[in-house]
This record gives structure tokens, C-alpha cells and sequence, in this order.
């Protein structure tokens, strides 16, 4: 009996050790661990904003558990919940719904989890820290640019997506810059989703209900894209379409010369290598920013060839070196 006793106190001195060993190993490392709720993976824009957090996230020895809405907001709510449950260290999260993520966030403040935001603000809740693009100074690029392009005057459709705060700063830019030129009219402002389907299926309206259409403001490129599928099959080639991201795929449309004519360029691995310093140096008990602009630009068909020829004679002249070298 005695015996049996003395192996059952054994066993459990050895599992009280194992578990005490793990606990003690956890507290040894010290990692953080962050849990990501992005708006989408589908957008190039997002795959590379989580590649420069994960990247910038090893340089940190900070532990990600990245996890997509799928622009659904209640599916990003309850992400949220989840690592609340997990206890993370910190929140990052692309709003699918900028008003009503706030009370998501709001659950986390009571947890005493810090909230960071990445590309869309959240109008509820407190966040420590919000980066993105300077989407009001991209919205006047874009606006500056479609104006010059007609020619100071006509008719003109934004393809809106009022949910986003990014958005709502890209048309308030936007519509700034055209408030100088009164011979110009916006005439719509339908919401296409943020995706080409709808998109194109909105702009197949405006062209309808108004076959004048001199321009066009897409607010993202899967927006864009969607509107040039639709002028290009109604074969309105005098329609001058101006997008956002300057993803690959409305570059190549931007190079062969179709009516998608610029873009306003973000920089998204940018946006995520920033948004990991700012938690970094709030984990560091620094001061951390409000809100961080991350600078824009727009590209055109000039600027994209100038771009491929300066990334071509770079690369001959890395291959030149690397020749010399051997």
C-alpha cells in the first residue's frame, strides 16, 4: 500500500514539474503574441501587408496569429472575442466596418488589451495607434489628375464604399480637388463593395443612366477593374478611369493603354512594418502617435515605364557585379 503510494506521489511531483517547466519555459521567452483580424487575403494590398508584419514581427520576436473577416464584420467581431479569450498581448485590426467595429474594440479596452489599427480607422473604441496611406492626399491626387484629364470639365462617377474610413478619406480628397473646377459635375456616387463583380455591375448603371460619363474615380483597384470590365464591353474607350492601390493587375491595364489611365500608389508592406514599431516601442513604454500617415503617389503610364526601366538597368547592373566578381 505503501508502495502504490509512494509511486502515485511520484507521478504527480513529475507532472507538477513538467507543467511548472512549460510555464517557467513561456515566462523564460518573453514573446508577445499579436492577433491580427485583416479586412481580406484576396487583395494583393493585404497579402502584402501580412507578409511585412510577419517579417517585421521576427525582428521583434513577437508571435502572430493572423486571421481574415473575409469583409464579413461579424466574423472580424468575433475574431476579436477570441483573442480577448486568448488573452493576446495586442490587437491589430483592418476594420470591415469602420462604425460598427468599435464596439469589438471596446470589449478588448475592458480587457485591458491595447488595439492597434492598419489601413481603416475605427470610429468606436480606443486605439492606441492607427497607420495607413494618407488617403485624403491620395483622394486629391487622383482627383487632380482625372480633372486634367477631361479637360477641366464634364461629367464624372465615384464608385464609392462609404463603410470604410479609408475610403471616406480617399473621397473626401477626391472631392476637394474637384470643388476647384465648376464645370465639373459628379453625377453618382453607387457603392460598388469594394469588389470588381459589383463594380462593374454599378458602372454598367451609370453608363446607362448616364451615357455622357467623361470619368471615373474607382476607390480601390478590384473597384477599378470592375468599372474597366464594364466601359471596355460597352466599348467606351473616351471614358478616363483613374483607381487606387496600383496592384499588378491594373498596372498591366494602365500599360497597355486601356481607360484606366493612373493610379494612386500605396504602400502597404510599409503600412505593416510600421504598424509592428509602433507596438514595439508601446510594449517599450514609449510615446506612440495617434495616427501615422504613410505617404502616396499616382502613376501613370509614363511613370510605370520609367519604373520598369530603372528596375531593368538595376538589375543589369547587379548582374554585371555579380559577373565581375567571379
Amino acid at each position: 500500500m505503501r508502495k502504490a503510494f509512494l509511486l502515485v506521489t511520484i507521478g504527480l511531483l513529475a507532472v507538477a514539474l513538467t507543467v511548472g517547466g512549460c510555464s517557467r519555459s513561456k515566462e523564460k521567452s518573453g514573446r508577445k503574441r499579436i492577433g491580427v483580424s485583416l479586412l481580406t487575403r484576396e487583395h494583393v494590398f493585404y497579402k502584402d501587408l501580412e507578409d511585412a508584419l510577419r517579417e517585421a514581427a521576427k525582428q521583434h520576436n513577437f508571435d502572430l496569429l493572423i486571421t481574415s473577416a473575409d469583409f464579413d464584420p461579424n466574423r472580424q467581431a468575433s475574431q476579436i472575442e477570441d483573442f480577448i479569450v486568448q488573452k493576446v498581448d495586442a490587437i491589430v485590426v483592418c476594420p470591415v466596418n469602420s462604425a460598427s467595429i468599435g464596439r469589438a474594440i471596446e470589449e478588448a479596452n475592458r480587457a485591458g488589451i491595447p488595439v492597434f489599427t492598419a489601413d481603416i480607422a475605427s470610429q468606436g473604441g480606443e486605439v492606441v495607434c492607427h497607420v495607413a496611406s494618407d488617403n485624403v492626399a491620395g483622394g486629391r491626387l487622383a482627383g487632380e489628375y482625372l480633372a486634367k484629364a477631361i479637360g477641366y470639365e464634364g461629367n464624372i462617377v465615384i464608385i464609392d464604399h462609404p463603410e470604410a474610413t479609408s475610403v471616406l478619406d480617399r473621397v473626401k480628397g477626391f472631392e476637394e480637388a474637384i470643388a476647384k473646377y465648376p464645370k465639373i459635375k459628379i453625377v453618382g456616387k453607387p457603392d460598388g463593395g469594394a469588389v470588381r463583380e459589383k463594380s462593374m455591375q454599378v458602372m454598367e448603371d451609370m453608363l446607362q443612366a448616364h451615357p455622357e460619363i467623361k470619368g471615373v474615380f474607382g476607390i480601390n483597384d478590384d473597384t477599378a477593374l470592375g468599372a474597366l470590365a464594364a466601359i471596355e464591353a460597352a466599348g467606351r474607350n473616351d471614358i478616363i478611369l483613374v483607381g487606387y492601390d496600383a496592384t499588378p493587375d491594373a498596372q498591366a491595364a494602365i500599360l497597355r493603354g486601356s481607360p484606366l489611365k493612373a493610379d494612386v500608389i500605396q504602400y502597404p508592406k510599409k503600412i505593416g512594418e510600421t504598424t509592428i514599431e509602433m507596438i514595439a516601442k508601446y510594449f517599450a513604454g514609449e510615446q506612440v502617435p495617434k495616427v501615422v500617415p504613410v505617404e502616396v503617389g499616382i502613376v501613370d503610364r509614363d511613370a510605370l515605364l520609367k519604373m520598369q526601366k530603372e528596375k531593368q538597368q538595376a538589375q543589369s547592373g547587379q548582374a554585371g557585379e555579380k559577373t565581375q566578381a567571379q
